[in-house]
């Protein structure tokens, strides 16, 4: 796990960031803040592009909660049964849909704690929705973050948390809002798994990689 870098460098690598994509968006596709938490929840081991795939024909005839328990279960895993785990995630789309209609009028809260008592939506689901519908400054970390995090030095952590606490705490306040989004397309384009595209790197020169490709 690599140190944490500096205030300095931190504000030198977001503005950075910001600078070559001021305005990063997520890749899940949606309409609505329910749409949204759907997407979210369905993309658990899955790609964001098998999730749009999925949901344009799902959303094209149920995009709230009152819209999808009509459609039923059946009619979700129809839909969704490219997706792994489709039918446990069928189970909960429903099941939350329920619960959205049933205590809050059909409408997505914008609390962390009412999301997360959702069924199959877990902190890092309850973050991206409170990110990108909401505009809060949430932090969801996933394994692309958790990777660079710990290989850049950006926000080393030992789990998941830890990292989320490290951007909290590391990144300057300006850039919070943004973050997670600039740092998992980071992961998912540049700094790969396997091999890093470290020539492309734009933040190349302040990277803590030991093992930096050329």
């Amino acid at each position: 796990m690599a140190q944490q870098l500096d205030y300095h460098t931190m504000r030198a690598i977001f503005t950075r960031f910001q600078a070559a994509q001021p305005e990063p968006k997520g890749e899940l596709e949606h309409t609505n803040a329910y749409t949204l938490l759907v997407a979210v929840a369905l993309s658990a081991q899955s790609t964001d592009a098998g999730v749009n795939r999925a949901t344009r024909g799902l959303f094209a005839v149920a995009d709230t909660p009152a819209k999808m328990l009509a459609l039923g279960e059946d009619g979700v895993i129809a839909h969704i049964k490219t997706i792994g785990l489709y039918r446990n995630k069928a189970r909960n789309v429903i099941r939350l849909s329920q619960i959205l209609q049933d205590q809050y009028g059909g409408q997505v809260p914008s609390s962390r704690a009412a999301l997360q008592s959702l069924p199959g939506v877990g902190r890092k689901t309850a973050n991206v929705v409170l990110n990108m519908w909401f505009h809060q400054p949430a932090q969801a970390v996933d394994t692309h973050i958790f990777r660079i995090g710990n290989r850049t030095g950006i926000c080393p952590g030992r789990d998941v948390d830890a990292v989320e606490r490290a951007i909290e705490d590391n990144v300057p306040a300006e850039f919070q809002l943004h973050a997670h989004h600039w740092l998992i397309l980071h992961g998912r384009y540049i700094c790969v798994a396997r091999k890093p595209k470290c020539g492309i790197c734009p933040i190349f020169e302040w990277c803590l990689y030991e093992d930096k490709t050329t």
